[in-house]
C-alpha cells in the first residue's frame, strides 16, 4: 500500500519559475490538508551538520546518569529530560506510562526584557562542558532550522494566495524548542509496559515541526482515518515536516495537526538505539492568532488565541509530576 505521506522537493521553490514555485506550494497545501505530514527534500540543510549534532548528542547521552543529573529539567526547560518526566499521550487525555526516551532540550534564548516572559519562553540554553562540541553544533543547527521553518511558512502563505509574510510577520521573535530525543534499546530500557511508547500518541503544538530521524523498527507512525496507524516512510536525506495545533487553528482547520507516535523498542531489534532531532517552531509569544475564515479556512467559529497561552496549556498537559 502506498504511504499517505507524500514527498515534496523544495528545490523548485528556490528557482525563478513562478509556475514551479506555485506547484510546490500546492503540494504542501495538499499534504497538510490530507495527512498533515510530508517528507521534504531539497531543503539545503547539510547532512554533515545533522550528523554532527547527533554525534555530539550521543556523547552527552553516554555520560553517567549522575553527570547528566546536573542538567536535569522537566518539560519546557533547557537541559536534560530524564526518562520518566514526559508522557505525550496525556495531551489527548490518555493516561499512559512515561515515554521511553531521554532528551536534551534547547530553545529560543534571546530575552525580551520581561522577566516573566523570559523565565519560561526564553530561558538560557545550558550546554554541558563535558561535551564541548555540543554547543557549536546545536547553535549552528538551530539557525538553519529557524531559517527553514520561516521559509516553510512563506510557502504556506503562498499556498493560500496570501501575502508572503502573512505568517512570518508574527515570527520575528518566535518561541521555538528543539528536543534531541534518544530512544534507548530494549536491552537497556527493558520491555515496554502495556500502552507504553517511545513517544505516545499526540499532536504537536506549534506551527511547523522539522524532524530529522533515523530509520528503525520502533519508528514513527501517523494516524489515518481510513487505515489507522501507518508507518511514515523514511528517505535518506529528507526531513519530516508536520503541522502543529497552532498552525491548524490559524488555517481555520484547513490544515491538519495529525496524531502521531513513535513505537516502543521491538523485540526483533533489541539493540536498536535511535536519536531524533525534533525542532518545534511556534510564533511570537504575544502574537494574537486569528483563524482564517472560509473559504480559505473550513471553520469560522474559532476565537483568537495568544500563542504563548495556547502552547502553555498543552505543555503542562504532558508534564509528569
Amino acid at each position: 500500500m502506498p504511504s499517505p505521506v507524500p514527498v515534496v522537493d523544495l528545490v523548485p521553490w528556490f528557482g525563478a519559475d513562478e509556475s514551479a514555485r506555485a506547484a510546490v506550494a500546492a503540494e504542501v497545501d495538499a499534504a497538510l490538508q490530507s495527512v498533515g505530514f510530508f517528507l521534504l527534500t531539497g531543503h539545503g540543510v547539510p547532512a554533515g551538520l545533522r550528523d554532527r549534532v547527533r554525534a555530539e548528542a550521543r556523547a552527552f547521552f553516554a555520560l553517567p546518569a549522575e553527570a547528566k543529573q546536573l542538567y536535569a529539567v522537566t518539560v519546557g526547560g533547557r537541559g536534560w529530560l530524564p526518562p520518566g518526566v514526559e508522557a505525550n499521550g496525556y495531551a489527548e487525555g490518555t493516561a499512559t506510562p512515561p515515554d521511553m526516551k531521554e532528551s536534551f532540550a534547547v530553545g529560543a534564548d534571546q530575552p525580551t526584557g520581561d522577566p516573566d516572559v523570559d523565565g519560561y519562553w526564553f530561558r538560557p540554553n545550558v550546554y554541558p562542558p563535558e561535551v564541548p562540541g555540543l554547543q557549536p553544533a546545536v547553535v549552528g543547527y538551530l539557525a538553519r532550522m529557524r531559517e527553514l521553518a520561516d521559509e516553510l511558512l512563506v510557502v504556506c502563505a503562498a499556498a493560500l494566495g496570501l501575502e508572503r509574510d502573512f505568517f512570518t510577520r508574527y515570527t520575528g521573535h518566535a518561541t521555538h524548542t528543539m528536543n534531541i530525543n534518544r530512544y534507548p534499546p530494549m536491552t537497556l530500557a527493558g520491555p515496554p509496559e502495556p500502552g507504553q511508547f517511545r513517544i505516545g500518541p499526540h499532536t504537536d503544538f506549534g506551527t511547523v515541526t522539522i524532524l530529522d530521524r533515523e530509520p528503525g523498527r520502533g519508528g514513527l507512525q501517523v494516524w489515518s482515518e481510513q487505515d489507522g496507524w501507518e508507518d511514515v516512510p523514511y528517505q535518506p536525506g529528507a526531513v519530516t515536516i508536520n503541522a502543529g495545533d497552532l498552525l491548524a487553528r490559524w488555517s481555520g482547520a484547513r490544515w491538519k495537526s495529525n496524531r502521531h507516535r513513535v513505537l516502543p523498542p521491538q523485540a526483533e531489534a533489541p539493540d536498536e538505539d535511535l536519536v531524533s532531532l525534533v525542532y518545534f517552531y511556534e510564533a511570537d509569544h504575544d502574537a494574537t492568532i486569528e483563524s482564517l475564515k472560509p473559504p480559505i479556512g473550513k471553520r469560522g467559529d474559532y476565537q483568537p488565541v495568544i500563542s504563548a497561552q495556547f502552547l502553555k496549556t498543552r505543555l503542562d498537559a504532558i508534564t509528569i509530576g
